[in-house]
């Protein structure tokens, strides 16, 4: 058995910086690079780059929308095609960056506001495949289970992962909790570890309300702007490794593909 660990990274810019990235990479599997919008800039684009190639680690753009202030958590509607080349756009960005280090990028996924409404909205979901089957369709889509970003791979013939958060908490439906709700973010390593766990060797998570649902993923995510970032993914690579699962980046014969 296998799975990928991903986190989120890249995301600060300028003088500010955000979350743990030179820790993170050498627990990871797969890196999602902010690629300038909702943060990142070029300097840290390329020493993540950098750095992922040295550790092994599999590169990936983190596309969001131009919301530096509300940090891409902030839903902006938009024309269908105005959002396939912004996407486009910010993969090219990467794309550039890491060439400095021969690193090629693995995979796309959608940030905060965007993977969410991507998620149920198909127009989003087309713009966000046809983004990535433009600019190179061996990409690796990542996003939820069962979504509309699930089905838009499958009709622009892009591999899929299904991704699982080892650090937020699911409702019945399989959706997050929104973050503005009381723990909606798993900030505990070892109850992290636990649902990583779950997702990873039953295919289901706990819910707000005591229930379980089934989620079948290729990746488990942790949000590297959490305090606890470092901790839990340390815990949560310990939980899989203890059990005999193997940690490995994402692949197209390892995704979901169609």
């Amino acid at each position: 058995m296998h799975i990928d660990l991903n986190a989120d990274m890249g995301e600060g810019f300028g003088v500010y910086r955000i979350g743990h990235d030179e820790e993170l990479v050498g627990i990871i599997t797969s890196a999602n690079v902010a690629c300038g919008f909702h943060g990142g800039d070029a300097t840290i684009m390329h020493g993540l780059a950098v750095a992922a190639a040295a550790r092994g680690v599999a590169l990936g753009a983190h596309p969001g929308f131009n919301d530096l202030w509300g940090f891409g958590r902030r839903a902006i509607p938009m024309p269908a095609r105005e959002l396939e080349y912004m996407v486009a756009y910010q993969i090219g960005a990467l794309q550039a960056l890491a060439a400095y280090a021969n690193a090629p990028l693995r995979h796309v996924k959608p940030h905060g506001a965007l993977y969410n409404m991507a998620a149920k909205d198909a127009a989003y979901a087309g713009a966000i495949a046809g983004a990535v089957r433009t600019v190179d369709d061996g990409l690796i889509l990542v996003g939820p289970p069962g979504s509309e970003l699930e089905k838009a791979a499958d009709l622009a013939g892009l591999f899929f992962a299904r991704e699982g958060f080892c650090d937020r908490l699911y409702r019945e439906d399989g959706s997050l909790v929104p973050r503005g709700e009381p723990g909606a973010v798993i900030a505990n390593a070892d109850a992290a570890a636990l649902q990583a766990l779950r997702l990873a060797t039953e295919g289901v998570a706990y819910t707000a309300g005591g229930g379980k649902v089934k989620l079948e993923v290729d990746t488990l995510c942790v949000h590297g702007d959490e305090p606890g970032a470092v901790a839990v993914a340390k815990a949560v690579r310990r939980a899989l490794e203890q059990v005999g699962v193997e940690l490995r980046p994402l692949s197209p014969s390892g995704a979901d593909a169609v």
